[in-house]
């Protein structure tokens, strides 16, 4: 099924479900943060590795074909991923899409490149921040053009080898700026020491994944927590058969359907221990209305017929704030939903867009610099845009199974980090 037209994006009808209680076991695909990050660190690596279950979306696409641009291969072998690192270089054009993570990692990588690397990307990647991390490239040596920017497109002149040394960098708008510069410390010549000198870190939880993966491939790391510094060792990387964990982010529009509609719904191989922010569901959901249980099989939530307002920090893991305004504009009580000023730097503005898009279907959202409060309402159908943001478009779903006449706009936006997200929902709700 085809899911975008010429001109204006398709309109997709969101499934209405209602009251109806829902049994079901959903395997949801790989973790876009892991999958990327392996990616990185195998292609540093001295020796091939196997990554086993990875996401394959529109993002761990950008991320594979940027490092095989660069030299890597990459080869398929059933469900898995075969990464033979060999000498980076260039010239190459690296598309990055929207993808945070290609536009902020594969820079810092390119530096280790002999060659000029080009990176281009979608119209809303000139608009995301990236300049911290070309400060800090600059800072170390790296000759990149753009022109005053400090934004892309851009050409970093790699040569081969990066001296490495002492950082300061401001991440307090992504952490992604500082894991940058942490994948990459082991293969230069004297490490990386990143502090960092801004306001609050966002999205600890993806600096500690970043931290726990350079670990899992033979670096070693030492974090001060209490001066904000990170320092990589030079070190040999060593390639490993690593298994994808699922995507727990993304399971978090799948749960909602049994809290919405009652029932339960098992998430399969749930990791028992993970970084991903993705697990904070198991506690948000709970604090929520939820009833959930971990076992060997996954993890299970079951439906308690109501749904509770919250009020909630979700500075560390913003990336669930547009499924937790779905829900909470469905709940029994008010909600308010803190520290998440940096969502305004993601894909879109996603507080002004949730907002609006609530509100458009008669909800009572009202946005501040850093928070949403939204006290439920009556909602209705009607247009649910994405701008071509894929959490905007799983929100707009959830939100139409129990609301009829939702149509979400560009719904195959959610290709950045779930294959056939219409395919999955659809076939869950038959």
């Amino acid at each position: 099924m085809t899911f975008e037209t010429e001109g204006a994006p398709e309109l997709w009808p969101a499934p209405f479900r209602g009251k109806v209680p829902v049994q079901a076991h959903v395997t949801i695909p790989g973790s876009k943060s892991v999958t990327n990050r392996a990616l990185v660190l195998a292609s540093l690596a001295d020796s091939p590795s196997t990554l086993r279950r990875p996401l394959i979306s529109r993002d761990s696409a950008l991320m594979r074909s940027g490092l095989v641009a660069m030299g890597i291969v990459i080869e398929e072998v059933d469900d898995a991923w075969m990464i033979k690192p060999g000498a980076l270089s260039g010239p190459a054009l690296i598309d990055v899409g929207n993808a945070g993570t290609v536009m902020r990692f594969l820079p810092p990588v390119a530096a280790l490149a002999n060659g000029a690397i080009s990176f281009d990307g979608d119209a809303r990647s000139y608009e995301r921040p990236i300049g911290p991390v070309i400060r800090a490239l600059e800072e170390l040596g790296v000759q990149i053009d753009h022109q005053g920017r400090y934004s892309l497109p851009m050409v970093v002149h790699g040569t081969g080898t990066l001296h490495g040394g002492e950082i300061d960098i401001d991440a307090s708008a992504s952490s992604q700026f500082l894991s940058a510069l942490l994948l990459i410390g082991p293969s230069t010549i004297k490490g990386i020491s990143a502090r960092h000198i801004g306001g609050q870190l966002p999205s600890m939880p993806h600096i500690d994944m970043t931290v726990a993966m350079l670990r899992d491939f033979g670096a070693e790391v030492e974090v001060d927590h209490d001066l904000n510094t990170w320092k990589v060792h030079s070190s040999v990387l060593h390639g490993r058969d690593f298994v994808i964990e699922p995507d727990l982010s993304n399971a978090a529009p799948f749960l909602s359907i049994a809290m919405l509609c009652g029932g339960s719904i098992t998430i399969n191989d749930w990791p028992r221990a993970t970084t991903q922010p993705g697990d904070h569901l198991r506690s948000i959901l709970s604090a929520m209305g939820a009833q959930i249980s971990l076992d060997d099989a996954g993890l299970t939530l079951t439906g308690a017929g109501a749904i509770h307002g919250i009020d909630i920090d979700l500075h560390d893991v913003g990336e669930l704030t547009p499924a937790i305004a779905a829900l909470a504009a469905l709940a029994d009580s008010p909600s308010h939903l803190r520290g998440i000023g940096h969502l305004r730097l993601h894909e879109t503005d996603r507080l002004a867009a949730l907002t609006r898009e609530i509100n458009g279907l008669g909800g009572n959202v009202r946005e501040d610099e850093t928070s949403l409060h939204i006290t439920p309402a009556p909602l209705h159908g009607g247009i649910f845009h994405t701008y071509d943001d894929h959490r905007l478009a799983t929100a707009g779903a959830t939100i139409g199974l129990l609301v009829t006449g939702v149509e979400v706009e560009n719904v195959a936006t959610t290709k950045k980090t779930l294959p056939d997200f219409p395919g999955l929902w659809s076939s869950l709700l038959a």
